[in-house]
């Protein structure tokens, strides 16, 4: 498997196959979401085409990065999330990093959105689609986040059968910049057990697929093969 990591800005034209990661927060929450019951996630272009689209389906939930915000009904936060029932809701959501990876990579063949608490399964959902070509987009400072490159490479050498201790790419990712923003409360919306939220490997069952679906672009998420079911395909 060819691997590249790239930053957004960096992406100059649609890759076969992407995996867009953002550690903190926006794809450890998005994955939350669906574990409360969430149907779909709507990734939403902007702020105020999230506030349209909670306008026009009053039954939406509308969350964004930073403090709560008139029209909007909660935050980036999987600490906060993790006590909200989410039962066949559908959920827009807007950050400054991870849905704009994702909406940056629409047109690829394969989208998938990641961070930790999904690694496995990501990289098993690579495994089984036989992908030749993958592209991980590095979402958060400007592609020099530490969290979010730690993850992609460790998704990546999953993604190849590879044996991966994954102790070292979580403490990278615990020491990062954004894990000391969010510990020391420089980040607003956050609480007190997002980092090591976070940082809980293979959490979920589950790989998030990202697809265009009438114009907007919808994560779902995407059972993956066993380990026993993989060895037969």
């Amino acid at each position: 498997m060819e691997t590249r990591f790239l930053a957004i800005a960096e992406l100059v034209e649609a890759p076969s196959a992407a995996v867009v990661v953002d550690v903190m927060r926006a794809f450890t929450v998005a994955a939350w979401v669906f574990a409360q019951g969430a149907e779909k996630i709507v990734l939403a272009e902007s702020l105020d085409e999230a506030l349209v689209l909670k306008a026009r389906h009053p039954d939406w939930v509308a969350l964004k990065d930073g403090p709560p915000a008139t029209g909007f009904d909660t935050v980036n936060s999987p600490g906060l999330l993790r006590s909200v029932d989410l039962g066949g809701r559908t959920v827009v959501q807007k950050t400054t990093a991870g849905t704009v990876g994702a909406l940056a990579v629409k047109e690829a063949s394969l989208v998938l959105c990641a961070s930790f608490v999904v690694a496995e399964a990501t990289a098993r959902l690579l495994r089984t689609r036989g992908c030749g070509s993958v592209t991980f987009v590095v979402t958060g400072d400007e592609g020099r986040a530490d969290e979010d490159l730690a993850c992609a490479q460790y998704i990546a050498q999953r993604a190849t059968g590879a044996v991966a201790d994954a102790s070292e790419f979580l403490r990278r990712a615990g020491e990062s910049r954004a894990a000391a923003e969010l510990a020391e409360g420089v980040r607003q919306g956050a609480h007190p057990d997002d980092v090591a939220l976070c940082l809980e490997l293979d959490r979920f069952p589950f790989a998030m697929v990202a697809a265009l679906e009438d114009s907007l672009m919808v994560l779902r998420p995407c059972a993956v093969p066993s380990l026993t079911d993989e060895a037969s395909i």
